[in-house]
C-alpha cells in the first residue's frame, strides 16, 4: 500500500502543477494524481521485478563459467546461496506478481548494464561476502540479506535513479517509500509460504483514497481563501514573495486540519513541516511551522477545527 506520507507528496505535486497552470480542469488534474499513484504501485512490482533478474544473471554467470575450455575448481563447484535464495524463489513464483507484470508489460530487458552493475554492486559489498559465507541457510536469513539488499545497496544505487527519471517523471521521488513498501511485503513471506502469497494493495483501504481525493479537492477549491488567511499572520512579507511551494504545503495543511477530523492535529503539522524541508526552500520548513502554529490557534478559536474519535479529545481545544 503507498504510504500516506507518499499520498500527501504526490498531492502535492499535482496541486502545484494544477495551480501553476490555467488550461486543466480540476477533474483532469485528479485523473493525473490517481495516474501518479498508480505509478508508484507500478514502481514497487517493478523494483521487486529487478533483484529477480540481478539473481538471474548472477545465475547465468555462474553457467558461463561453468562453460569455460578450462574452467577452475571454483567454476565447476560455485557456491549458489545467492541464486538459490529461498525468498527470491518465493518471488518468481509468487502468482500476483507474475500476473501484475505480464498486465502492466513491466520489463528491465532493455537495461542489461544496470543490472550488471547493480550485481557487481552487490557481489563486491561486505553484505554480500559475510551471507555467502555464513554456514547458516535458513529462510530469515535469506529474508533479511535481501531486505538488507534494498535497504543499503539498491536504495543508494544512484544510476538506478537516473534509468528512473528517464523512464518516468512520476518516479523521481518514489524510490525510498517503495523500497519501504517492498521491505514491509517481505513480511507476508514464511518457509511455508507457497505462490499464492498477496502483496500489498495499491490503498490499505478506501479511507486512503478517500483520503486522497479530498485532500486534492479541498486544497485547490479553497486556495484563494486559504492563501487570505495565510496572508494575516505573515508579519513585514508580502504574501506574493513568499515561495508559492510553501504556499501550497500550508494551504494543504489547513485542508486536511479542517478536512479531516480523525487525524490529530500534531501529525498534519509534522507531516507538512517534513515534507517542507524537501520541496521548498531550506528554512521553509521552520518558516511554515511558524505561520502554521498561528493559523492552528485562530482556527480553534473560531471553531474550525474540529476533532473527533478515539485519543483526539481535547485536540480542538
Amino acid at each position: 500500500m503507498v504510504s500516506r506520507r507518499l499520498l500527501r507528496i504526490k498531492t502535492l505535486q499535482i496541486c502545484y502543477a494544477y495551480l501553476k497552470s490555467s488550461e486543466q480542469s480540476i477533474n483532469q488534474a485528479e485523473k493525473e494524481l490517481f495516474f501518479s499513484i498508480q505509478k508508484s504501485y507500478d514502481l514497487y512490482h517493478y523494483l521487486i521485478l529487478l533483484i529477480l533478474d540481478v539473481v538471474n544473471f548472477a545465475e547465468s554467470r555462474i553457467e558461463l563459467a561453468k562453460q569455460k575450455k578450462i574452467p577452475a575448481q571454483e567454476d565447476l563447484n560455485p557456491n549458489t546461496k545467492f541464486i538459490d535464495n529461498k525468498l527470491i524463489k518465493l518471488l518468481n513464483d509468487n502468482y500476483e506478481l507474475k500476473k501484475y507484470l505480464n498486465d502492466q508489460k513491466l520489463s528491465w530487458v532493455n537495461y542489461p548494464e544496470l543490472i550488471r552493475n547493480l550485481y557487481n554492486e552487490i557481489r563486491e559489498s561486505e553484505l554480500y561476502e559475510n551471507y555467502m559465507l555464513s554456514d547458516s541457510n535458513g529462510f530469515n536469513e535469506d529474508k533479511k540479506f535481501i531486505s538488507n539488499v534494498f535497504s543499503k545497496i539498491i536504495i543508494n544505487h544512484e544510476p538506478l535513479y537516473q534509468n528512473l527519471e528517464e523512464q518516468s517523471i512520476f518516479w523521481n521521488d518514489d524510490v525510498e517509500f517503495v523500497i519501504g513498501m517492498i521491505i514491509k511485503s517481505f513480511r507476508s513471506f514464511k518457509a511455508s509460504s507457497d505462490e499464492n502469497v498477496k502483496l500489498m494493495s495499491l490503498f490499505k483501504n478506501e479511507e486512503d483514497k478517500d483520503f486522497v481525493k479530498r485532500l486534492f479537492r479541498k486544497t485547490v477549491l479553497n486556495h484563494n481563501e486559504n492563501e487570505e488567511l495565510i496572508s494575516k499572520f505573515i508579519k513585514n512579507w508580502d504574501v506574493e514573495r513568499v515561495a508559492f511551494m510553501d504556499i501550497i504545503v500550508m494551504s494543504l495543511a489547513i485542508a486536511e486540519m479542517t478536512e479531516f477530523s480523525e487525524i490529530p492535529i500534531k501529525v498534519s503539522l509534522d507531516e507538512y513541516i517534513e515534507i517542507a524541508k524537501f520541496y521548498s526552500t531550506q528554512k521553509s520548513n521552520v518558516f511554515i511551522n511558524g505561520i502554521l502554529d498561528k493559523i492552528v490557534e485562530h482556527l480553534k478559536k473560531e471553531g474550525i477545527i474540529k476533532k473527533a474519535g478515539r485519543g483526539l479529545i481535547g485536540e480542538s481545544t
